[in-house]
């Protein structure tokens, strides 16, 4: 099921970047697993606040190295390597597709802590999704909020399938020369789409044999400049 697959993006710590075994420039090296895996905001009623299909938009910022390790407001360790984010009034574990509206890149994060309390930004991103959507450099980004929905069963799938995803685009086009650039190198790359219920992104993703073949592919993209994550769906 699309919804579910997109939903496994944020579990499977970033075990590579946290062991420093991978430095490729621009690394965002991130595994799928158990579960899942943007001054001014408009903002849902309460009432609709934890189902999907609603939308908000504002400025976006990120959170890292200072929080690494301390607890969240739903009491979980914060790991700046999860694709997490900080809302004020969503439910935790609600998921929200996260689109940098300077850019058009995508990202799906879980929510986890309350903030931010700066001004009226309106999510604070892990360092890992910040890094995903590039706004790590300059700290805040307008975005666009899809809420998915609640949190995902979690279970391993019996017979996963091995992704690297590239890149997430609001826009086909931008995907589609993605994945015209990848196929120079890598034969088995396709755009995914996923339908949310307000819209549909344009996932850039290199199929692999195995997660060892996923590694070595997630390297040579990284080394080449990428930011990836590792699907297992």
């Amino acid at each position: 099921m699309a919804f579910r697959s997109c939903l496994r993006q944020d579990r499977f710590v970033l075990k590579s970047i946290r062991d420093r075994r991978f430095a490729g420039p621009g690394l965002t090296l991130l595994f799928t697993g158990l579960g899942f895996l943007t001054s001014c905001a408009r903002m849902v009623p309460p009432s609709a606040a934890g189902s999907g299909g609603h939308t908000l938009s504002g400025i976006a910022s990120w959170y890292g190295e200072d929080f690494h390790g301390r607890r969240t407001s739903n009491r979980e360790i914060y790991d700046m390597y999860e694709m997490t984010a900080a809302h004020k009034t969503l439910p935790f574990g609600t998921r929200v597709m996260v689109t940098n509206l300077n850019n058009g890149r995508t990202v799906a994060v879980r929510i986890n802590d309350r903030g931010p309390f700066v001004g009226e930004r309106i999510i604070d991103l892990s360092y890992a999704a910040a890094a995903t959507i590039d706004m790590v450099g300059s700290g805040v980004a307008p975005v666009r909020l899809d809420i998915l929905g609640d949190r995902a069963a979690s279970g391993r799938l019996p017979n996963p399938g091995y992704y690297v995803q590239v890149g997430s685009f609001v826009y086909e086009d931008n995907a589609r020369d993605l994945e015209k650039r990848l196929r120079a190198k890598y034969q088995d790359v396709a755009v995914s789409p996923f339908a949310s219920m307000s819209r549909t992104y344009y996932r850039v993703r290199v199929k692999a044999r195995d997660r060892d073949a996923s590694l070595r592919i997630a390297q040579i993209l990284s080394e080449d400049g990428y930011k990836v994550i590792l699907l297992e769906e």
